[in-house]
């Protein structure tokens, strides 16, 4: 009986040691957890930036490319993906996950018996948010110390977020095969939809790949992929989402697999691209990761029509065994919002922009420029100059210098500035310059934006100094828009992935050019095209006289081995070089018109849908008609005559012949009787 007694008194100490123990246990496991929860609260919420593909839209919204790095990553709202996904995704991951903390205990001591049954690792017990922690913050090896840092992610994931923006962030980021990161990427790529618009059968398809995408994924294994949807049928019957009608109309659902991402055909224009990441990196500052797998939306002015229509026109009009290069810019002169941009005839084979990377002789492209400086210096539309071969020499012990014409051909006499102009003479041109100073051509030419250095000599009247398209083309818009500043625009906005706006683009309009004598030019630019004013030679712009069906003004040019040609109407402006990479002279006539046949095609078919838009005469010009070869007014006694606009300081008062006092039908007319009785074709091409 005493040993009895003893025994049990020793039980009883026992007993008493265990509980002893276990509310030692307890309260060091509570306490360790009260840590670790005011460490996770005093930690914050964990962030929940994951690599996203960074879009690319052109102006009208549609997307143009994408920067993946091969990875497809598109974030969605949970409202944005098909409830039945949503569904099928809890169902068969964690039936319990709008009711537990993180942690399924329940289903974690289910898993340690079937492995321990098993002997084996047979069963998961990984919670929607513990993957989730691991998908964000870890790597996928099966270590202690990799379980400890997952329960600690996951404890602060359930703290600081709702159980909607946790699955949000699960569905986003899971792996779904193929490179496709995330339900609307998988959806995209299998389905070719939105992940909104997927059906029940689409939907548990797609949520039977994660568990294994080499081998559930309809692409590797139909049969797997079925027996794996089936699955998930069962899953959701037995947890109360559908009925076994629902399952038997969705297995028995046709599914049509597409197994490309869209986008990747929709990828357009590359060299405009590469100027805006170009623009991303070094003018925004952005790392290359953050353009690479930001999840930025990129907002830019580029019209897909028009780049179509860019693209198309080079293919068709330059031959296709010509190494000729090509540098195309259009732009909205409003705005300066690049519309279309061609760097080259293959990007694949050149990546090389040659629209806004090379420099090249402008040729005399650049006379404009020269001109409208010579307005500001009392030159006018009619001011006479002697055309003939001129050799120019200086005090200052520089060589002498003579400029050519085109074939060697001279007006010998006097010419005016608008025929000058018209027929490209450089005598002329050179003879302004040197009037002017040579370093006024410089400083207006940085007034108009172009920013490569301009060297003062008196070949650079015929454009000998290198410049890029689309500084060309941005001078020109400045003319296009009656003298207001521009820059180039190829981004309008930047947004990251859940709305928060980066960049946004503001214009700043601020008058640079002199309004009435910018008039003066676009009127004497359409010159080109009027052979009214043809002498000695023709104007630059008959060759496409018959091809264009609105009014233009622009400006040719050309040098040993380039060919321009740049022009404009007040809604767009398109500026165009021809040439080889490595300067070689351009030897083929067919050659040389390349630039002339692009910007003409381009032009009509781009505005072919646009209203016949001319320039406004301003409240400060005068128009009248002058005879071209005399540069006076004129009168019936003259051989042509052209409609030419001045300020109203410099109307020319003599006729090319003597009338009568009483006529005055031939005398100098305003500007709003001029638009009152002759129609805006015929003041510009009077025949």
């Amino acid at each position: 009986m005493e040993v009895i007694v003893n025994k049990l008194k020793n039980s009883g100490k026992y007993f008493r040691l265990l509980v002893i123990l276990g509310l030692l246990f307890m309260i060091t496991a509570s306490i360790i957890f009260i840590g670790v929860y005011v460490y996770a609260r005093t930690l914050g919420p964990p962030p929940l930036a994951v690599s996203q593909s960074t879009i690319y839209y052109s102006d009208n919204g549609s997307i143009i490319g994408e920067s993946s790095n091969g990875q497809k990553r598109y974030w969605v709202s949970i409202d944005d993906i098909s409830p039945y996904l949503v569904d099928a995704t809890v169902s068969i991951e964690d039936k319990n996950f709008y009711s537990h903390h993180g942690f399924d205990y329940k289903r974690i001591g289910g898993a340690i018996l079937a492995d321990i049954k098993a002997m084996a690792k047979v069963q998961g017990a990984s919670t929607i948010t513990q993957q989730y922690a691991r998908n964000l913050f870890l790597e996928h090896e099966k270590t202690w110390k990799r379980k400890i840092a997952e329960a600690f992610y996951t404890l602060r994931l359930e703290i600081f977020y709702t159980k909607d923006e946790i699955l949000e962030g699960y569905i986003n980021t899971i792996y779904y095969g193929h490179g496709a990161y995330g339900a609307e990427a998988a959806s995209q790529y299998y389905f070719g939809k939105a992940a909104s618009k997927l059906t029940l059968a689409e939907a548990t398809m797609l949520a039977g790949i994660p568990k294994g995408p080499s081998i559930y994924s309809p692409f590797s294994s139909m049969e797997n992929a079925k027996k794996r949807q089936s699955i998930i049928l069962n899953s959701l019957i037995e947890n109360g989402y559908i009925t076994a009608e629902d399952k038997k109309i969705a297995s028995n659902e046709k599914l049509s697999l597409v197994g490309e991402f869209p986008n990747a055909s929709m990828e357009t224009a590359p060299y405009f691209q590469d100027s805006v990441k170009n623009i991303l990196k070094n003018q925004l500052h952005l790392d290359e990761k953050t353009i690479q797998l930001g999840g930025l939306r990129v907002y830019t002015t580029l019209n897909t029509e028009q780049q179509k229509i860019a693209e198309e026109t080079i293919n068709h009009t330059i031959n296709k065994d010509s190494n000729i290069q090509i540098g195309f810019v259009a732009m909205d002169p409003t705005t300066g919002y690049v519309k279309a941009l061609v760097g080259g005839r293959n990007y694949e084979e050149s990546p090389f922009n040659r629209a806004t990377q090379a420099s090249r002789q402008p040729g005399s492209t650049i006379k404009p420029l020269l001109y409208y400086a010579a307005l500001e210096h009392g030159f006018t539309p009619a001011t006479m100059m002697s055309s003939e071969k001129t050799t120019f020499r200086f005090d200052d012990g520089r060589d002498p210098y003579t400029p050519h014409n085109f074939n060697n051909r001279y007006a010998d006499g006097n010419i005016t500035m608008a025929q000058a102009l018209a027929v490209s003479d450089n005598v002329y041109a050179v003879k302004t310059h040197l009037f002017l100073g040579q370093d006024t051509l410089v400083k207006t030419g940085k007034r108009f934006g172009i920013t490569t250095d301009l060297q003062e000599v008196p070949s650079l009247a015929l454009g000998t100094s290198n410049v890029r398209v689309i500084e060309m083309a941005n001078a020109y818009s400045m003319f296009a828009n009656g003298g207001n500043s521009v820059s180039p625009v190829f981004i309008t906005k930047i947004e990251t992935n859940d709305g928060q706006i980066l960049y946004e683009h503001k214009a700043k309009k601020e008058k640079v050019l002199d309004t009435d004598l910018t008039f003066v030019m676009n009127q004497m630019m359409t010159g080109m095209f009027d052979p009214n004013l043809s002498g000695y030679a023709s104007v630059t712009g008959s060759t496409i006289a018959n091809d264009i069906t609105r009014i233009y003004a622009g400006k040719s040019g050309s040098t040993e081995s380039d060919s321009w040609m740049i022009g404009y109407t007040p809604q767009l402006v398109s500026a165009v070089w021809t040439g080889y990479d490595q300067g070689e002279p351009i030897t083929l006539t067919a050659d040389k018109t390349y630039a002339k046949k692009v910007w003409a095609q381009f032009m009509e078919q781009s505005l072919n849908k646009e209203p016949i838009k001319g320039f406004t005469p301003t409240k400060g010009t005068v128009g009248v008609y002058i005879d071209p070869k005399s540069g006076k007014l004129a009168s019936n006694a003259c051989g042509t005559k052209r409609m030419m606009y001045f300020t109203k300081e410099t109307v020319p008062t003599e006729y090319c012949a003597d009338l009568p006092k009483d006529d005055s039908s031939e005398k100098p007319a305003n500007k709003e009787k001029t638009n009152e009785k002759v129609p805006w074709y015929k003041r510009i091409f009077p025949w």
